[in-house]
């Protein structure tokens, strides 16, 4: 096994241990590049080299002397997954605030270097139409080969998955619960067609159920893998909302379909507009946008960014 195998796999192993999220891995990373050091210090150690609080560093201590299939609950052997060590961790993710240690994924990896990249949220109890209006804007990008990135969720999600796949074009879910652990289960058909032909990604564990906490930080990831984030339906508080917010720090695009000011799936959507999201009407306002994103930063390759 070579050293970049086996420091992702101490990566994973760190990762799975209880309490340890992206704040610890920077902070053994900042003590120990190479990770290795970590798994022979002390409590001690761990507390004052890598400054963990004495709580953490004792659980840390105590799994890092674990069987990492242990910890997984799953079969190291079987699990997919890649590390922000790896050159085929996405760009773009690679240039957020807080991109994931880790990304377990089922299916088509080469569709995290796709270029033309759009994040689709919304409601999850869209109004009828809500399916005409992304099939209009949707399926022209779709046919140009822009692939869709949604959430598995129901509603708006669901339905930007399904006109990719009936389109015979792209798309990625990402996963606010564990890739063996599909939520909502009603989507668990959705998501086996995904792998088979797409892909699925997560950055919990892989029996790990969802819980409320963890889809604002699936929502990082959403715009975070994209150049630009298209909010259709959603209420004046809503994920879609923090979506939104998190691509517009990450120095994303917005965009937000309008809607009646009696429609209160409308009420999300016409605030980003007056907060300067960018209105649109049709599949031309996305593309030509994007098309001057992508010609102007994005997707210069960035070896700054790169972990060595």
């Amino acid at each position: 096994m070579s050293e970049h195998m086996n420091r992702n796999k101490r990566l994973l192993h760190i990762y799975s241990c209880r309490g340890v999220g992206i704040k610890t891995i920077d902070k053994l990373y900042e003590c120990d590049p190479s990770l290795r050091s970590i798994f022979q210090m002390t409590k001690t150690e761990l507390m004052h080299d890598c400054k963990l609080h004495e709580k953490l560093a004792i659980t840390l201590y105590e799994d890092l002397r674990k069987p990492i299939d242990e910890l997984l609950q799953y079969d190291y052997e079987a699990c997919n997954y890649i590390t922000r060590f790896d050159d085929t961790y996405p760009v773009l993710l690679r240039e957020i605030y807080d991109p994931p240690w880790v990304l377990f994924y089922k299916g088509n990896l080469s569709l995290l270097r796709e270029k033309r990249t759009l994040a689709v949220v919304g409601t999850r109890h869209p109004t009828r139409e809500a399916r005409p209006i992304m099939k209009a804007l949707l399926l022209p990008l779709i046919r140009k080969g822009w692939c869709i990135v949604s959430g598995l969720a129901y509603g708006v999600d669901a339905i930007a998955h399904q006109l990719a796949l009936e389109a015979n074009g792209s798309t990625i879910a990402v996963l606010g619960s564990g890739l063996e652990s599909i939520y909502p289960k009603e989507h668990r058909n959705l998501s086996l067609e995904i792998a088979e032909r797409h892909l699925l990604v997560s950055e919990f564990l892989p029996n790990q159920h969802a819980q409320k906490w963890q889809f604002p930080l699936r929502n990082r990831i959403l715009s975070g893998l994209t150049c630009g984030t298209l909010v259709i339906e959603a209420k004046e508080r809503s994920g879609s909302l923090i979506t939104a917010d998190q691509a517009l720090e990450q120095g994303r695009e917005v965009f937000a379909v309008p809607g009646s000011i009696l429609n209160n799936n409308s009420k999300g959507t016409n605030y980003l507009i007056q907060q300067g999201a960018k209105l649109v009407i049709c599949s031309d306002d996305i593309e030509n946008e994007l098309y001057l994103t992508n010609e102007e930063r994005v997707f210069n390759n960035r070896e700054d960014l790169k972990i060595q």
